[in-house]
């Protein structure tokens, strides 16, 4: 499992987001809070504070995760 930082600070980058994340056969959840969404459900994340950064936690095999972050590169909040 790796967790890192998004921003899904529009509409339109939730939309892309999902898309992105659908493509992959992993799990995502998303964690805000005391709040834990499945990252691949759009009502769930407009359930969220999309004004603040969200913690992604993405469960898969080690060796996919680096294709995974890198189409997620426009989301994640540089450290």
């Amino acid at each position: 499992m790796q967790t890192v930082q998004i921003s899904l600070n529009s509409i339109e980058k939730v939309k892309n987001f999902v898309n992105t994340i659908a493509r992959f056969d992993c799990d995502f959840d998303l964690i805000s809070g005391r709040y834990v969404i499945d990252a691949k459900s759009i009502m769930g994340i407009f359930s969220l504070d999309l004004s603040k950064p969200i913690d992604l936690s993405i469960h898969c095999e080690e060796d996919s995760t680096g294709e995974i972050l890198e189409a997620l590169q426009p989301y994640i909040l540089s450290e």
